[in-house]
């Protein structure tokens, strides 16, 4: 199969190394394209990037000698993974989308826009179809989906197999969360070393308000949003990349632990189109006392994989456990890229 040219928006930042190394031997994607800020174009990536490389292992060999353009629709490829900051994305994603481009973007702009998509495609693949609808609407050649908040994506997918066959009526979180998730250089040492920051712009918000979206019903093209309600505390601790979350569920009937076990083992929506991101066991559940931590566990699957663990009654609604996710892959780029992959599964690129 001939491989698809893709571009990066934003290849400088965090998110858009993750996707550089994503796509390193993407058996579907091969990245032909590179922009970033007008300071930074015309630079070869090895070359704007030296000193800034912050993702493991090294930069790939391929996209080193890739020239760095400005984020303009004029790139060498038909699809882009924006990893631009929210600060500039907004215009920059639909001026791609104006000129013809499908975008998969990692920005919260358009998350919560009536006529785009909020995709994870392991829960809520039939809201693709909305492009159509944003399409016309816009008069747009091109399209935008866009993908959740990080500690979105990870409660969403532990909720789903709940949500699909107990019903979920009541949800509290507390996160902990990664530096790596304030991008680079991210949070001053004096802030973080031998402390807790208690609050992150916007991240509670999001949290409380983007499931509804993902877990709606698309209903004549817009998106009737769920019912139930979300209580978000959000915390930055002192930890690389992998996000914690402490959570408790009401549901809309009773279920059985094991019940509730059995549901997270079997969900694998996702197994028929063998995606190349999709992890083989998209909820790996943990039995021991002690897990799931980042150090251990944020990178199963590469990454893409949701560990969950300590399922017990909860003493306020019914049950509570502790959800961890891959910040930079699960909730960014890996997300972005397998949005795509969907896409291309679906015909839309």
């Amino acid at each position: 199969m001939k491989k698809i040219p893709v571009g990066v928006l934003g290849a400088t930042g965090m998110v858009g190394q993750t996707l550089v190394q994503l796509l390193d031997n993407h058996p579907w994607f091969e990245l032909v394209e590179l922009a970033a800020s007008e300071r930074s174009a015309g630079k070869s990536y090895e070359e704007a990037m030296h000193g800034r490389w912050n993702i493991s292992p090294e930069m790939p060999v391929y996209a080193r000698r890739l020239k760095l353009k400005e984020c303009l629709p004029r790139l060498d490829c038909k699809f882009v993974f924006s990893a631009l900051d929210s600060s500039v994305a907004l215009e920059i994603e639909e001026n791609f989308a104006k000129a013809g481009y499908g975008v998969s973007s990692n920005a919260k702009n358009h998350r919560m826009d009536a006529d785009v998509p909020l995709l994870i495609p392991e829960i809520n693949a039939d809201h693709i179809d909305m492009i159509k609808t944003q399409q016309k609407l816009r008069k747009w050649k091109g399209f935008i989906v866009t993908d959740p908040n990080c500690s979105t994506i990870e409660m969403s997918i532990a909720l789903k197999p709940l949500f699909d066959t107990f019903g979920v009526e009541k949800v509290t979180v507390t996160t902990m969360q990664a530096l790596s998730g304030a991008g680079y250089p991210g949070v001053s040492s004096m802030d973080i070393i031998d402390n807790v920051l208690p609050h992150i712009i916007d991240e509670e918000e999001k949290m409380e308000s983007e499931p509804l979206k993902i877990f709606g019903a698309v209903r004549n093209g817009r998106v009737d949003e769920a019912r139930f309600r979300i209580s978000a505390q959000c915390n930055r601790v002192a930890v690389r990349h992998g996000h914690t979350e402490a959570i408790s569920v009401e549901l809309s009937r009773r279920a059985g632990e094991d019940e509730i076990l059995s549901a997270w083992k079997d969900f694998n929506p996702l197994k028929s189109l063998k995606l190349p991101t999709s992890p083989e066991h998209p909820i790996i559940y943990h039995t021991e006392h002690d897990r799931p931590q980042p150090r251990l566990d944020a990178n199963l699957e590469k990454g893409m994989a949701v560990s969950v663990g300590r399922l017990r009654k909860c003493n306020i609604l019914d049950y509570k456990f502790t959800v961890l996710g891959h910040n930079l892959v699960r909730g960014a780029a890996g997300a972005a890229l397998l949005n795509a992959e969907l896409l291309r599964s679906k015909g839309y690129i």
